[in-house]
């Protein structure tokens, strides 16, 4: 029997925001890391990438609300992750350990605002410029030639535990579909508009990408090109960029995609919303994962087998576990949406956060889902062979097994694009595990 325990600071709690608490030791200002980056200019310009999206509403803009990224250090690296306020970027900042030049002593994870006085001190880090850093549960320390500056714990907005889930399952259906040198890169995205809310699609051509407005086989969806503006300052550091999606077809809809700038120490990455009015929050993608019964208790068991690996081993896990790899993935959703585990396509393998897992905040941060089980609770479905029928207040619904497919006006809307409804949700409890139905 493996088992893994974990001594937290404090309660995390889930009110507007959620404030974390994460393991940091029994020192009483522990630290997770310590040390120098070793390529400072460009994890300066990283970091205000991270920040920048955090403060920034792609969809209707309004005043910036936020600029507080997600800091996770790992067995051999730092990760500074973050969401656009309106939920539809996803930004991470990944310090590899050819980046650092100090120790990580414990693993953990905390948020942090990035206010003006670092913004304006990151801005000012050359290349050769010193620059530490000090990570711990309460704060974030920088050091340049200004000085030390604190950035004190925040409490994350609540929206951000859900687009990390639906950002994990999205992603991990992702595959590298280019590969550009940095001059190509420069030309490609110098030429996107910042205002430009169109959804195009990219198709490799040569050493680069042709844009254009229709999908097809090998193309990445371009959603809203304005988006992948916090990426060009970046440029001046980079040596390649990487573009990676999911497999799609001629008249495939929009989908997600991730564009990957990196040097040999960083990774600065922006994953892209399917259309630049939907945000990861409301995708739906966990869903499925979440409805079988066994979902909560093999994430248990999961989660005391995974170590401190820079990549979590679904293999390996399904192994240890004697869980098949497809239940191994759906507990990772699970822990993925308490925002334990995320999904890092470069390396196509999960990876740990330090967040405490709850059971109670799957079933508050989906709806559908608590609604799916209201459902199969109150004896609303009717099993049949192909097809199955849903009672929902007024209105009765037909589900189709193969496909999941539904008759209510939300399948009518999104024919499945963000995730299943809640009938299509029901039906699956009903036919796929060990759910009992009431007489």
């Amino acid at each position: 029997m493996v088992s893994a325990a974990y001594s937290y600071l404090g309660s995390s709690t889930l009110d507007d925001g959620l404030t974390l608490q994460t393991s940091g030791g029994p020192a009483a200002h522990p630290r997770f890391f310590t040390g120098f980056l070793t390529d400072p200019g460009a994890a300066a310009t990283g970091l205000l990438a991270v920040a920048e999206v955090a403060r920034t509403r792609y969809f209707r803009p309004v005043s910036p609300a936020s600029l507080d990224p997600v800091v996770t250090a790992g067995s051999d690296r730092l990760r500074f992750e973050s969401f656009s306020g309106c939920c539809g970027v996803y930004a991470r900042l990944d310090v590899l350990p050819g980046g650092l030049d100090g120790d990580i002593v414990a693993h953990g994870t905390t948020n942090v605002d990035v206010n003006l006085p670092l913004q304006r001190a990151l801005t000012r880090v050359g290349r050769t410029d010193p620059m530490h850093v000090a990570v711990g549960p309460d704060d974030l320390t920088v050091t340049t030639f200004d000085g030390p500056l604190v950035e004190r714990k925040v409490p994350l907005p609540s929206r951000w535990l859900r687009g990390f889930a639906e950002a994990q399952v999205l992603t991990s259906r992702f595959d590298p579909r280019a590969e550009l040198g940095i001059a190509d890169a420069r030309a490609l995205l110098q030429r996107l508009s910042a205002t430009d809310k169109s959804v195009l699609w990219a198709v490799p051509a040569g050493r680069t990408l042709r844009l254009t407005s229709r999908p097809g086989p090998g193309a990445v969806c371009l959603p809203g090109a304005g988006r992948l503006v916090a990426l060009k300052p970046f440029l001046r550091y980079g040596r390649t960029l990487t573009v990676h999606g999911p497999a799609v077809t001629a008249g495939s809809p929009p989908v997600a995609s991730t564009w990957e700038l990196s040097t040999p120490s960083l990774r600065l990455s922006l994953t892209l919303s399917p259309e630049p009015h939907r945000g990861f929050s409301g995708e739906g993608a966990v869903l499925e994962s979440l409805a079988s019964d066994e979902a909560a208790d093999d994430a248990e068991l999961i989660s005391a087998l995974l170590s401190w690996d820079p990549t979590i081993d679904v293999d390996a896990l399904a192994t240890a576990s004697g869980l098949d790899a497809a239940r191994v993935r759906d507990a990772l959703t699970q822990l993925g949406t308490a925002g334990r585990v995320g999904y890092d396509v470069a390396e196509a393998g999960y990876f740990h956060r330090t967040l405490p897992y709850s059971a109670d905040v799957v079933e508050r941060m989906n709806p559908r889902l608590a609604a799916a089980r209201a459902l199969v609770e109150a004896g609303a479905v009717t099993a049949g062979a192909d097809v199955s029928v849903v009672r929902s207040g007024d209105e009765t619904y037909h589900v189709r097994h193969a496909s999941f497919s539904c008759t209510c006006p939300w399948w009518a809307e999104h024919r499945g694009g963000r995730g299943p409804c809640k009938h299509a949700l029901a039906v699956r409890m009903v036919v796929t595990s060990t759910v009992e139905v009431p007489a």
